[in-house]
């Protein structure tokens, strides 16, 4: 027995020493760890689309007096025809920067810019408020905007005198979409933020790494939940079938095109647009494919911010089928994309055709058929 314990000692122990003495150090931090593909698959770089297209989220916030050739450089190296301005009226809404902005529109590059106009929450228990914002609506459409744009301040930040939150389907605002249907302008609205700036902030969180370098997008404190602000949405989008209401960001349901589809189905008068959720398609190409041909009338091109390079991955999603490649920003999306390779016919639809069916006194000319 003593024989055995002292063969099992000198057997075991170097093992133990080394393992204690010399560790090995293979810890690494999440955001370090991102190797590169070892792969060897085909590569398609676009950086310009197959067909022109019209970016229908866009933010720009000097047109009132900006230089807007070097805007247009950019954006004819991508084949982008059309910007829509969401901030049509800066960032400050002002009705002068409006006006000035489709001024300089005119005078320069008319056929390709549409502006978006927007509305003040600030002052909604004004009893004149609705009458007041309704007639700002025309006046603005009278200049040439296009749209309404409707920042996710309202459900989330915005409030009345009282401190109370202000709904999105408030009754006091029910003109106002009603005015937008009238007029045959569509509303591009973003509701909220990702369901998981809501969710605890730990292992088991997507947007981990985003919401420890932008800690300011955390929601998991707030006293409205996600589910709220969304409801009060769609329960909007019912109320006013009349209006064409156009859904930022997928409306948040890109990891759930089943429900996505289901809300498109119950509500005709909703579209959305990809802005910054392309990281949502290209990690479920066959999923994706099956529910952009199959509500490929009800889905819009979108960006959001303005970063020319970053337009590639969007292109790439769409038009290819390459496999495995990284989205442009880790933070957003750690997984790797793949090409979903639709049709002309679609890419069409998405690029351009959709948003010429919405959009008002758009030249049509521009456009292939």
């Amino acid at each position: 027995m003593l024989r055995k314990l002292i063969f099992t000692v000198s057997v075991t122990s170097p093992l133990l020493l080394w393992s204690q003495d010399k560790p090995l150090d293979m810890k690494m931090d999440f955001e370090e760890y991102d190797p590169p593909s070892s792969l060897v698959v085909d590569e398609h770089h676009l950086t310009k689309s197959k067909f022109p297209f019209i970016d229908i989220h866009n933010h720009q916030g000097n047109m009132n007096s900006g230089d807007l050739s070097g805007l247009i450089a950019e954006m004819d190296k991508l084949n982008m025809t059309v910007m829509v301005n969401l901030s049509g009226r800066g960032f400050g809404g002002s009705g002068d920067h409006l006006q000035k902005s489709l001024e300089n529109i005119n005078k320069n590059f008319p056929k390709r810019f549409v502006l978006f106009t927007n509305i003040s929450f600030a002052d909604i228990d004004n009893p004149q408020w609705t009458i007041n914002t309704v007639r700002q609506l025309e006046e603005d459409v009278k200049l040439g905007a296009k749209g309404l744009k409707i920042y996710k301040t309202l459900g989330m930040f915005a409030k009345d005198k009282s401190g109370k939150r202000v709904h999105i389907d408030d009754p006091r605002i029910d003109a106002v979409w009603d005015k937008c249907g009238e007029l045959g302008i569509p509303v591009l609205i973003h509701a909220a933020d990702p369901r998981q700036f809501w969710q605890p902030i730990d292992k088991n969180n997507e947007r981990w790494l985003e919401l420890k370098l932008h800690p300011g997008r955390r929601h998991d404190a707030d006293t409205v939940k996600w589910e709220t602000i969304i409801a009060e949405q769609h329960k909007m989008f019912r109320k006013h079938p009349k209006t064409k209401f156009i859904d930022a960001h997928l409306g948040w349901y890109g990891s759930d095109l089943k429900k996505l589809g289901q809300l498109l189905d119950q509500m005709p008068n909703v579209y959305t647009e990809i802005g910054a959720v392309i990281a949502e398609l290209g990690r479920q190409p066959r999923a994706a494919k099956a529910f952009l041909t199959k509500y490929q009338d009800r889905v819009l091109f979108g960006k959001d911010s303005w970063v020319p390079e970053e337009y590639e991955t969007y292109f790439r999603v769409l038009e290819t089928e390459d496999e495995y490649f990284p989205y442009h920003k880790r933070y957003h999306a750690f997984w790797r994309m793949y090409g979903i390779g639709l049709s002309d016919d679609i890419l069409k639809k998405i690029y351009y055709k959709n948003a010429l069916a919405l959009l008002p006194g758009m030249d049509r000319s521009l456009f292939p058929k």
